[in-house]
Formats: C-alpha cells, structure tokens, sequence
C-alpha cells in the first residue's frame, strides 16, 4: 500500500486518551438521549393538541430540526446564539443543547406514531373510568406507546450516539477529537481513525442487533397468536368414540356393540 508501514503500537499508547474522549461521549450521549426521552412527551402531546397554534408551533419545531443539518445546528448553538444572547456556553452544554434539540425532534414523531396506535376503546374505557388525562397518559398511553415504539427509538438513539462525533468541531474532547488530535500530532491518521471506527461499532452493533430483534420479535409476535387463535378457531373437534354397548339376547347371552 504505497509502502505504508503500519504502526498498531501507538494504539496501545494512545489508548488512555482514547477512552478518556470515550467516555465524554457516552456522558454527552446519555444526557442527550434521556432529556429527549422526556422532553419528546409534551412536543408529541402539543403536536396533536386541538389547539392549532399549539400544534403548529410544535410541528414547525420539529420540521425545522428535522430539516436542517445537525451540524449547522451545533455552530448556531455554538457561535450564533452566544452573538445573540451575549451568553457564551461551554462546548459540551452546547453540544448537549443541540443535540438535544434534534433528537427530540425525531422522538416526538416516533412517540406520537405510538400515541395513535393505541385502540380508542382502551381510551374510552379509560374515561368510562374518569381517569383523568395525566392518569391516562401514565398508565395506558406512554407505556403502550412505549413498548411499540422500543425499536425506532433505539434506532434514533444509535443514529445520536454516532452523531456525537460532530462535537469535535467545536472543541468539545469526546473520542473522535481525541482521535484527531493524536492523529495530528504523530501523522497516523489511518491507525488511528480505524481504531476510532472499531470503538464505535463495538458500541453500536451490538445495540442494533438488539434492534433487529425487537423489530421481528414485534412482527412476528401478533402472526404467532393470530394463527394459532385461527388453527384453534378453524379445526374442528374430533368426535369422541360413541361407548360402546353389551346387547342381552332371548337366551341371556350377550353379545358387545361393535
């Protein structure tokens, strides 16, 4: 390979830095991936609101996120919004607050895709029972919607863990910028970003696989019940042998029913 001569060795040296971004980028994950858990319930809620300007405003929120760059977001959270409000947020709240943002956006619609799937029966009994909308939306609605959903979310949730590379544009020292900055330092650029590359597909793949089941489980779960409810329904019961009977003749002799 134009005589290239590989140096796996500063892969071990390089290690304790590596996982020390590692872990920045697990802590900016999970602090993503939870707050727009949370933060996607009132959007999804205010996106199906009777209320037009409610549902407006939360549609033209997640349209605008959904339909810009993540990385023009970043800079404009990074370097935009600071010249606007005079406020200077470090890198890693940026990069939290705009990553926040987007996948929020995405979450929203995968919950409200839940929100509708669940039977309108479920929510009249619900009010039969005069629940009121937070008990509704408690124990009936989100863990339904929830347990549909499981797939898309954590599809959304590897997409943002993957995204979180973008970071190091603005400084903030999760893996990849400290892949980059070694690479820099030592022009191994090949090693090092392959090293990079394994790291976060350790993470990842094993998520989607995950994904993957769930994914068949969920469609070939209601097949399983609706054909056996439809071979139970469909074959008919067999007859049970008729008993069978001693017949007495004139002579008191007797002889069995065959």
């Amino acid at each position: 390979m134009n005589g290239y001569n590989f140096d796996w060795s500063l892969i071990w040296h390089s290690m304790p830095a590596l996982l020390q971004g590692l872990v920045t980028t697990l802590e900016l994950a999970v602090v993503v991936i939870v707050c727009a858990m949370i933060l996607a319930v009132p959007l999804a809620l205010a996106r199906m609101a009777k209320v037009e300007p409610l549902r407006w405003a939360a549609q033209g929120y997640i349209e605008i996120f959904r339909g810009t760059p993540m990385l023009v977001q970043l800079f404009w959270i990074f370097y935009a919004m600071p010249a606007l409000t005079g406020l200077a947020l470090p890198g890693f709240v940026s990069a939290a607050i705009a990553l926040t943002a987007n996948l929020t956006a995405f979450m929203a619609e995968a919950y409200r895709s839940g929100f509708q799937a669940v039977p309108a029966e479920q929510i009249e009994a619900a009010q039969m029972l005069r629940l009121s909308k937070l008990q509704q939306l408690r124990h009936i609605i989100l863990p339904q919607a929830l347990r549909q959903q499981i797939p898309v979310i954590l599809s959304l949730n590897i997409s943002m863990f993957k995204d979180t590379a973008l970071v190091s544009t603005i400084a903030v020292s999760d893996l990849t910028f400290q892949a980059n900055s070694i690479a820099t330092q030592s022009y191994r650029a090949l090693e090092l970003f392959t090293a990079t590359a394994v790291i976060y597909f350790a993470i990842a793949f094993p998520v989607s696989l995950l994904t993957s089941h769930l994914e068949r489980r969920g469609m070939e779960g209601p097949k399983g019940k609706a054909a056996d409810l439809k071979r139970r329904t469909l074959l008919p019961s067999l007859p049970l042998p008729a008993a069978k009977k001693d017949l007495v003749q004139s002579d008191g002799s007797t002889i069995r029913e065959v």
